[in-house]
């Protein structure tokens, strides 16, 4: 146990004093008998019980002056989920359209993967981007995913304006990269879900793109929704930020790929320092013992000499 004023302690040596006098002292009681002034000191239990009555004062006193010191104490070293910024970037263009695995669309198993993704996250921050030729940021990062799991409906390829009918990985990057940017804390991650190829990344750009993201500290896991190995421009981004390129030919094998990526990102935890806390409690108590006791003891339990 600490102190918040440690120097008060130094004011224990009066109640100390008085305590000290007051078991030491040998008072004595005239007893009302006829005919006698002599003086009887109690025995026995009496004097005990006399003694203690006397000491609750200068105990009283101790206790008022350790409270005013600010007892306190420390608490145990704790631990606490170290955030990761998730940016989930779906590919919208018209070719999510085409049948995936005998029933729904490329876009619905993507969607319904990254529901149950996002649910076994909890405490990370997700983002969700749909590209296509343009860029929508659709929901920002958030610990929240309720709106990530309600975004379905809204995003539906065929839905969509025409302009987000191509495939341009690239600019969904970069756009992406400047989201997780604008968050100082935690580490960064993109997951990409496509099925196509991007002519934005030729002639080196996807090196370019990169080094760009690898320079600001965020991974890439790109996920080729679609039968067919992935373009050579998405391994080439994975490899260079650290992530991973994934197959996912049907969608038992899109929610294995989630899985791995999980085990791949476990949740670290980030130690604490311990908090300080006050310590009145078992004070007051005390305290309130004694004033219980004093009050008990002014009804009788005093040396009083007539």
């Amino acid at each position: 146990m600490s102190f918040a004023s440690p120097w008060l302690l130094l004011l224990l040596v009066l109640p100390a004093a008085l305590l000290r006098q007051a078991v030491r002292r040998q008072a004595s009681i005239v007893l009302p008998l006829d005919a006698s002034l002599e003086a009887s000191r109690p025995a026995g239990a009496w004097r005990v019980a006399l003694d203690l009555a006397d000491a609750v004062p200068p105990l009283l006193l101790a206790v008022a002056i350790v409270l005013l010191a600010g007892p306190e104490r420390t608490g145990q070293p704790t631990s606490r989920r170290s955030l990761v910024n998730i940016e989930l970037c779906i590919d919208v263009s018209g070719s999510m359209t085409a049948t995936y695995g005998g029933s729904g669309t490329r876009y619905d198993a993507a969607m319904r993967a990254i529901s149950d993704f996002t649910g076994k996250r909890q405490g990370d921050a997700f983002g969700l981007t749909a590209f296509g030729n343009s860029v929508l940021h659709w929901v920002p990062l958030t610990s929240d995913v309720s709106a990530i799991r309600c975004a379905a409906p809204f995003l539906q390829p065929d839905a969509l304006p025409w302009w987000f009918g191509g495939t341009e990985i690239g600019k969904a990057l970069r756009a992406c990269r400047k989201v997780l940017l604008s968050r100082e804390s935690g580490d960064r991650m993109i997951i990409l879900l496509t099925d196509g190829y991007s002519a934005d990344l030729d002639d080196g750009k996807d090196v370019e793109v990169a080094r760009q993201l690898a320079a600001d500290g965020i991974v890439v896991y790109t996920i080729h929704v679609a039968e067919g190995g992935p373009p050579a421009e998405m391994g080439t981004i994975a490899s260079i930020t650290g992530g991973e390129v994934f197959e996912a030919g049907d969608p038992a094998a899109l929610a294995a790929v989630f899985a791995r990526i999980d085990a791949m990102n476990p949740a670290k935890l980030e130690r604490k320092a311990p908090e300080t806390f006050d310590a009145y409690e078992p004070w007051c108590v005390a305290g309130l013992a004694l004033l219980g006791a004093s009050l008990l003891c002014g009804f009788g339990l005093r040396a009083v000499p007539w």
